[in-house]
């Protein structure tokens, strides 16, 4: 299911026409993401391709975001995903407190891109997370981050609180993942 992203209400203007992404939670405990902008990609900055590896501060370029809690109870995990190939993972127990780097394995990450589409495809093994209990539903944040060629920074969601840009806040968590089915 094609899930879209909204800019934030006070985006600047970007050469981007829509920000969607499609979530699976994949039967061998993988949490799969397809994000795909569509626009003017020569007119963004893109990461390059790198050595993957963890890394922090990726929000402040073009990056993709997937924020995952339980339906009871206040822990949640953020994960970044850069068409660079890093990442970060990182375990809240509260909303934007008692931080950690969240205890996963690297996730696997494939970036395209052509004149009009960038598409990065990631998935996370979160069975290391007991807080995630594999037979009950999540609810999820989707969100990215995009960076135009002149350093103007743009914010996308499936929803935004009143205010700057928050991709924590509870609101944000607008859908439901549920367990993969198995025969």
């Amino acid at each position: 299911m094609q899930i879209e992203l909204l800019p934030h209400p006070t985006a600047p203007p970007l050469p981007i026409r829509t920000i969607g992404c499609d979530v699976a939670r994949l039967v061998d405990g993988r949490l799969g993401f397809v994000f795909l902008v569509v626009g003017e990609i020569e007119r963004l900055r893109i990461p390059s391709a790198g050595v993957p590896a963890r890394r922090d501060g990726l929000w402040r370029h073009t990056c993709f975001e997937a924020f995952v809690r339980p339906l009871a109870g206040d822990t949640y995990f953020e994960f970044n995903f850069s068409p660079s190939g890093e990442w970060a993972a990182f375990r809240f127990d509260g909303y934007r407190s008692g931080m950690v780097a969240a205890d996963v394995e690297p996730p696997t990450i494939q970036s395209a891109a052509d004149a009009n589409h960038l598409s990065l495809i990631a998935s996370i093994d979160l069975g290391p997370t007991p807080e995630l209990v594999p037979w009950e539903n999540w609810r999820i944040g989707l969100s990215a981050v995009i960076e135009a060629e002149d350093g103007t920074v743009s914010h996308w969601a499936l929803a935004h609180p009143p205010g700057a840009p928050d991709f924590h806040a509870k609101s944000c968590f607008q859908r439901q993942v549920a367990p993969a089915a198995t025969l």
